[in-house]
């Protein structure tokens, strides 16, 4: 694929686009040997880069990976902060302790001077065997249908090794992750699966796409796995409960809850090979850290909404910040439609409208520079210079929503774009018909 955008997903379009920082820096955690990287905003790929966010996007860090290996001095002096920190904890937890030991045996001893009567002891009883079914529509409900669905995955190569998340689409053993997940290594990587049942199997690479940060492997020798469930992302409600399921810092089959606290949030990702990502995110504030990536985030179905890839950090100064509740998604329809093309073709099919957006900075809207010549946006009328201002019913405040907006839709797809002059006057809609992004 062409590193150029030709409009708002691919083509010349890459690589126009300024952006400004917010206060919180983007972390991604990849591996073992420095993986973990900050973000500028640009507009495809994943891979080691450094977030910005145009005004309004949050910046954020890849979800995904274990961290890359610590230098042993550093190990020494955290785990010797550490120490000291769980030290006076345990002094603490000490003391309070014999406090409560020491109340409980004097009247004890009280009781007994008064009466013969023995103490009744929770320690002389059995435990309580019986087990409460879960309630449909609990969190624990839902990890028991999930879990299964969801793996571990490990890449290793010269360069250190790395560790993300994946959801299970396929009884054979086709897994849907991120693709900084399993690109995170270096194409000479050794990917190997861990499965809920605790066992491990070698693992291959179907096909992936850093523009659009999925990628699709291929468990070796298995079947009878648990295909994940595929929800619909366009039903999602903002303020619905949710629940994150991967592998954050390796901790396998973690399980996290939250709500979903935005949807349409437009994020981006620069990448070292000069390309980016732009995904019109689900933003949530369920846990979600390095390692996360690629994993699933469900309904209270468990039903698959989204694959978590990106956590923003209010840390810059620190390579594996943690959750600070700000999560953000891949809609499981935008991941279902690149999965397919992944499989089918190898290659991520995207749609664009046929124009180039230039990057100066403007009070709102999409600043259109330069039309392709028989494309979509020329067809419908689009010329240099107009500023497009809504798609649908989505208002647009850069480029980069552009970009996302258009991405969260299929080609052949027909969109009302609002449209205005430079100055945001004769205002005017037309529609355009979605083309395919060309190589």
């Amino acid at each position: 694929m062409s590193n150029s955008f030709n409009d708002s997903s691919r083509g010349d379009e890459r690589g126009h686009y300024s952006s400004q920082s917010h206060n919180f820096s983007e972390n991604r955690a990849m591996g073992d040997a420095g993986e973990t990287s900050q973000f500028s905003v640009n507009e495809r790929g994943w891979e080691n880069s450094h977030y910005n966010t145009i005004p309004s996007q949050p910046n954020g860090a890849y979800g995904g990976g274990s961290e890359w290996d610590v230098p042993a001095n550093q190990q020494k002096t955290k785990g010797a902060q550490g120490a000291k920190g769980m030290g006076a904890l345990a002094v603490a937890a000490l003391m309070l302790c014999s406090a409560g030991i020491g109340g409980g045996v004097g009247a004890w001893v009280v009781h007994n001077s008064q009466s013969s009567v023995p103490a009744d002891n929770a320690l002389d009883k059995p435990a309580e065997t019986r087990q409460v079914a879960a309630a449909e529509g609990s969190v624990e409900k839902v990890a028991q249908k999930v879990l299964p669905s969801v793996v571990s995955i490990t890449t290793a190569s010269e360069r250190g090794t790395a560790s993300g998340s994946g959801s299970i689409l396929s009884s054979d053993g086709l897994v849907l992750t991120n693709n900084h997940v399993v690109a995170g290594a270096g194409p000479d990587a050794q990917m190997e699966v861990l499965l809920a049942d605790g066992t491990t199997h070698p693992a291959t690479l179907v096909a992936g796409d850093a523009a659009t940060d999925i990628a699709v492997i291929r468990i070796e020798g298995v079947n009878g796995l648990r295909p994940i469930s595929l929800g619909n992302s366009s039903q999602v409600q903002v303020g619905q409960e949710v629940v994150a399921v991967g592998s954050p810092l390796g901790l396998t089959s973690t399980v996290t809850q939250g709500i979903v606290s935005a949807k349409n949030r437009p994020v981006t990702a620069a990448g070292e090979d000069g390309q980016s990502s732009v995904i019109d995110a689900i933003q949530t504030d369920a846990a979600i850290n390095p390692g996360n990536s690629g994993g699933a985030l469900v309904d209270m179905e468990g039903n698959l909404i989204g694959v978590p890839s990106v956590i923003a950090s209010n840390s810059a100064g620190s390579e594996q910040a943690g959750s600070i509740g700000l999560g953000f998604a891949i809609p499981v329809n935008q991941a279902r439609r690149i999965a397919e093309d992944l499989i089918d073709s190898g290659k991520a099919r995207m749609p664009v409208i046929g124009a180039q957006i230039d990057s100066r900075p403007i009070a709102r809207g999409a600043l259109v520079r330069e039309v392709t010549p028989g494309g979509p946006a020329d067809k419908a009328g689009l010329k240099d210079g107009d500023l497009i201002t809504k798609v649908d019913d989505r208002t647009l405040d850069n480029g980069v929503a552009l970009i996302a907006a258009i991405r969260s839709h299929r080609i052949g797809d027909s969109v009302t774009l609002t449209v205005t002059d430079e100055r945001g006057g004769n205002e005017r809609t037309v529609d355009v018909t979605l083309a395919e992004a060309q190589d």
